[in-house]
C-alpha cells in the first residue's frame, strides 16, 4: 500500500444496452469539461497511474508507430518518438490537448486494425458498457497491438461509501447511491477475456490519500472530474446538515493520529494483446510429454486406486 499526501436504444456490442445504464453520461461530458481548467491541481491520481504505465511501456522492447490514448488529457505526449512516433489524444469532455479527437469511450469513432497501442488513464470506470468498449478497443488495435490502461477499482472510495450511507440513514432514513460502483481485479480480468484480448494481465495497487477533512476530499474529486454522475442518484440537494454528518462520522471513524482522514484508491491496471499467430498460446490438454507425478518424483494414484 502506498501512502500519498493530498496537495493544497441498440444493443449491439458497439452501442451501450439500456438497461445496464449506471451513469450519466451527459453529466460526465460536463463535469470533465468543468474540471479541465483546473485539473492538473488535482490530477495526483491520475499522474501516479500515467507513470505507472509508463514503466510497464518502457519495458516492452517494442516500437508503436500509432498510438490512441483515451482519457480526460493526454499522459504520453512527451513520449519518445522510438516509442511511441504519433499519438491520438482522446476523451470525451475536451481540451486543447494537441491531436485531440473529442469522442465518448462507448463510441470509438475509429475503423478496425488502425493502432498498434491503445492506452486508457483512469477514464474506464464510468463506461456504462464496459464490454462494449473493451471490444472497441480490441478491434481497433491492429493484430499483437497492445492495450494498456488504468482504471479505479473496487475499494475504491470505500470510506467515504460507508459513511455517506450512515449519514444518509441518520438524517434521512434511507439511501442514494452517491459513490459509484467500481469493477474488481477479478471482474476485469474476465472482461478482458471477453472482449478477446490475448494474455491478459491485471493487477492493482491501493494509495491511502490523506486530507484535513472530507471536505478538502469532495474539493478535490470534483476538480478531477469525479463528482456524482450515477443515473439513479438522488438530484435533490442533501443539505448542509447531512453534509456535516458525513464529515463528523468520517473524523469518527477514519481518521489517525495526526487528524487527518484517508481515502482509498484502488487502481487496477489492465494489460491485454489483440490476437496474433505469434503469441504464446496454451498447450493442448494431454499434450505434456512428461507427467506432474514425475516432475515432483513421486508415485501416480490412477482413479480406483488405493492410497493405502
Amino acid at each position: 500500500m502506498n501512502t500519498v499526501r493530498a496537495p493544497a436504444s441498440s444493443k449491439s456490442a458497439l452501442q451501450p444496452q439500456q438497461d445496464i445504464l449506471v451513469f450519466d453520461r451527459p453529466l460526465i461530458r460536463k463535469n470533465r469539461r468543468r474540471a479541465s481548467p483546473k485539473f492538473s491541481n488535482h490530477s495526483f491520481l491520475h499522474d501516479w497511474a500515467a507513470r505507472e504505465m509508463k514503466g510497464r511501456l518502457y519495458d516492452i522492447n517494442r516500437a508503436f508507430p500509432l498510438a490512441l490514448e483515451i482519457g480526460i488529457k493526454s499522459f504520453f505526449d512527451d513520449t519518445p518518438a522510438d516509442k511511441i512516433e504519433k499519438l491520438i489524444s482522446m476523451n470525451i469532455g475536451g481540451d486543447n490537448t494537441k491531436n485531440l479527437c473529442t469522442a465518448d469511450e462507448e463510441f470509438l469513432p475509429f475503423a478496425n486494425e488502425s493502432f498498434d497501442l491503445a492506452l486508457g488513464t483512469l477514464n474506464l470506470h464510468t463506461v456504462n458498457d464496459l464490454p462494449g468498449a473493451l471490444l472497441q478497443i480490441r478491434k481497433s488495435l491492429k493484430p499483437d497491438g497492445l492495450f494498456l490502461a488504468a482504471m479505479l477499482g473496487g475499494e475504491t472510495l470505500h470510506e467515504l461509501r460507508q459513511v455517506m450511507t450512515q449519514a444518509e440513514m441518520n438524517i434521512r432514513g434511507g439511501i442514494s447511491p452517491r459513490v459509484f460502483p467500481f469493477a474488481d481485479k477479478q471482474q476485469m480480468g474476465a472482461l478482458l477475456q471477453r472482449a478477446g484480448f490475448n494474455l491478459p494481465v491485471v493487477d492493482s495497487d491501493i494509495l491511502s490519500v490523506t486530507y484535513d477533512n472530507v471536505f478538502k476530499l469532495f474539493h478535490d474529486l470534483r476538480h478531477m472530474g469525479e463528482g456524482n454522475a450515477i443515473a439513479a442518484r438522488d438530484k435533490t440537494p442533501p443539505g448542509k446538515k447531512f453534509f456535516l454528518e458525513a464529515a463528523r462520522l468520517y473524523q469518527e471513524q477514519f481518521a489517525g493520529p495526526d487528524n487527518r482522514i484517508t481515502a482509498s484508491f484502488e487502481i487496477i491496471f489492465l494489460t491485454g494483446w489483440a490476437p496474433h499467430s505469434s503469441q504464446q498460446k496454451p498447450l493442448r490438454p494431454g499434450s505434456a510429454e512428461t507427467s506432474l507425478a514425475d516432475a515432483l518424483n513421486t508415485s501416480e494414484i490412477k482413479i480406483g486406486d488405493s492410497c493405502s
